[in-house]
């Protein structure tokens, strides 16, 4: 196994749960339409592109809209969301990040951001976490959604490493696929019944290093 030195971290999730956001936001535009909208079929949206968790709300409400009406629909809940999210945090940073990250960053691995978010920088800012990426690459750098690769692929390009010298952390299947298509190992952050594929799974990052994490890989192997 090649040696890891660069770190790809998915953001809603594994940095941060903007999710109830995402929900709250696409909730209430579903009702503006008229669509039944669950917490449920939320996780259907999870690590899917803005346009793509459109489509599946207009498919669970067996509904159909020109191109235009659902690009001004996707800005609506958009502006939605941000409303929510200009109102962040530190305190939103998920138990023990902060620390993994510095951990990591000490122990001189490479750290990267590659999310399909648009508003990433944004969410960064609030939570004052850019300055600790070598690389952020979001929604507004890549033009295919996971499970495509490109998101991690171009945060390895970045960071002026082989794919193979990169590690996933990702909270949704798509995130794990996406990882493995770009030739890379993933840790699934969530339970391996959520995430089987992930080669190894971590409840969250309180009380873990990087350590336990390549100990974890080298076993899994």
């Amino acid at each position: 196994m090649a040696q890891i030195k660069g770190l790809l971290f998915d953001l809603d999730g594994v940095i941060v749960d903007t999710a109830k956001y995402h929900y709250l936001a696409w909730k209430e535009l579903a009702d503006e339409l008229g669509i039944t909208f669950t917490l449920e079929d939320n996780e259907r949206l999870k690590g899917v592109s803005r346009d793509r968790s459109f489509e599946i709300i207009l498919e669970i409400g067996n509904r159909v809209m020109d191109l235009e009406k659902r690009r001004e629909l996707c800005e609506k809940k958009n502006n939605l969301y941000l409303t929510y999210i200009n109102k962040m945090t530190e305190a939103e940073i998920l138990p023990g990040v902060n620390l993994f990250l510095q951990d990591a960053k000490q122990k001189g691995f490479l750290l990267g951001l590659g999310s399909a978010s648009k508003n990433s920088m944004l969410i960064l800012e609030k939570l004052k976490l850019v300055q600790i990426f070598d690389v952020i690459i979001d929604g507004m750098k890549v033009t295919k959604a996971k499970p495509d690769p490109e998101v991690f692929t171009l945060g390895a390009t970045l960071l002026k490493l082989n794919n193979q010298e990169c590690l996933v952390f990702e909270d949704a299947t798509a995130g794990i696929e996406a990882a493995h298509q770009g030739g890379m190992k993933a840790v699934g952050v969530g339970s391996k019944e959520l995430l089987p594929e992930a080669d190894i799974n971590i409840k969250g990052f309180a009380g873990i290093t990087m350590t336990d994490i390549l100990e974890a890989i080298e076993m899994a192997v």
